[in-house]
């Protein structure tokens, strides 16, 4: 049990059952306490984009291989697309065959169209894809660290770590001090996660008592068929590219337990993404692989929010009775990849992503996301969690692809947990090891 104890995840959860108690029974108390989720999310962004320039800049400076900067993102780019249209087409499918909006007869005239409005505009704010494509290139170097862009960020740690590899030599004193600063990024990150269970605490007490169970019971069926939805996607794709790549779907879930726990507590992939970026690390995977493939999977890599985009489409049609047509639908598909792109990071992403592909099907009244404002707060710790996941398993797969990893041996090290204590403890509790 004193082991148990002394797991930073074990509080976590203790937090999350707290705060979802605290929430259920005194739903005014706990709406007041989102505040502290805020707080640690916060404090988490703070380091984000500095570890990932230093990753990917220390990677690429290291490597001094421009071919596999463009090997790598071609890779990447396309497993990104491919597995993100198989999540389209399950949300689709999941629609069609649990049809959970059947039978709710809403009648469009009686919604509220006030009540999204703000998603609506912050849609139609989003832009061309030319826009999304210029949006990548930050105002001035600090301001991809001020704006918190992960992209940004990413084009900004290419570019320096491509100059990295034309210095040559000459670029140790920088490699140097870029791996110090590094750690001093990642030690901040460690004594962030001693406050997780706080913001796990609060960010659930929030969730439970601003929004009520109530409301997701009334929509339990949309609510439960989209994490079927997940739960399929998660086990059956993502558990078949496992399978094909030679490592254990089930084995990975062990060895990144902690961060699903956060992730699900804070409705936020982004929290757990540096401890992520270093687990990847220690089995094995490339710093430089690791730098581009986490951080791009955040804006070409959303599973979670592309089931959710089709299947809440489909639901809304299903509860006021529209009949789509083949095309709609083909549309549907086509502008859902495109407005996810992006998404991660925004307040209210899945929302937003949802009210620009309702924009392009006009048979669907915009006005009609009001039947499940509610329940989204709920739904997006399943769109957080798939997303974590599925960009996990990408940079796995990537690093397999550039045979970085021997399959044998990621297995047994996936499989040996005496193996890994040792520096899983290391990683929790940094100062203590260097004692």
């Amino acid at each position: 049990m004193k082991k148990l104890t002394s797991k930073l995840y074990f509080w976590v959860l203790v937090s999350i059952v707290a705060g979802f108690a605290t929430g259920a029974l005194f739903p005014d108390t706990g709406a007041s306490l989102k505040p502290l989720g805020d707080a640690f999310i916060k404090m988490v962004k703070i380091v984000v984009a500095p570890i990932i320039f230093c990753t990917v800049a220390l990677g690429l400076g290291q490597t001094a291989n421009i071919k596999k900067l463009g090997r790598v993102g071609g890779k990447t780019i396309l497993y990104f697309e491919v597995v993100s249209t198989l999540a389209l087409i399950l949300g689709l499918v999941a629609a069609y065959t649990m049809k959970p909006g059947v039978g709710l007869n809403i009648d469009p005239n009686t919604l509220d169209a006030s009540k999204v409005e703000g998603f609506v505009t912050a849609a139609a704010h989003g832009g061309s894809t030319a826009d999304f494509f210029m949006h990548i290139i930050p105002p001035s170097f600090v301001g991809a660290f001020a704006n918190g862009d992960l992209l940004q960020v990413l084009f900004m740690a290419i570019l320096f770590g491509i100059a990295l590899m034309g210095i040559g030599s000459k670029a140790k004193p920088v490699i140097d001090m870029l791996e110090s600063v590094s750690k001093v990024f990642f030690q901040i990150m460690n004594i962030i996660m001693k406050f997780s269970p706080i913001g796990a605490f609060g960010a659930m007490a929030f969730t439970v008592g601003a929004y009520g169970l109530d409301s997701m019971a009334t929509l339990a069926e949309f609510v439960g068929v989209f994490f079927l939805a997940c739960g399929v996607f998660i086990f059956g794709v993502l558990g078949l590219i496992a399978k094909i790549s030679g490592f254990s779907l089930i084995q990975y879930f062990s060895f990144i337990k902690e961060e699903i726990i956060l992730v699900l507590a804070t409705s936020s992939s982004e929290s757990a993404l540096p401890r992520l970026m270093q687990k990847l690390e220690l089995i094995g995977c490339k710093k430089d692989t690791v730098g581009l493939v986490i951080p791009t999977g955040y804006s070409f890599n959303l599973d979670g929010t592309n089931i959710y985009m089709t299947l809440a489409t489909i639901f809304l049609a299903q509860a006021m009775n529209i009949e789509l047509t083949f095309a709609q639908e083909m549309t549907l598909l086509g502008v859902a990849m495109l407005s996810s792109k992006g998404a991660s990071g925004v307040s209210g992403a899945g929302f937003i992503t949802l009210a620009a592909t309702l924009a392009v099907v006009p048979a669907i009244p915009v006005a009609s996301m009001a039947l499940i404002l509610g329940i989204d707060r709920f739904m997006s710790t399943g769109r957080a969690v798939t997303n974590f996941i599925g960009n996990g398993i990408a940079c796995l797969v990537i690093s397999l692809w550039e045979k970085e990893l021997d399959k044998k041996k990621l297995a047994f090290r996936l499989s040996d947990k005496n193996l890994l204590i040792e520096e899983l403890d290391a990683i929790d509790n940094p100062v203590g090891k260097a004692a």
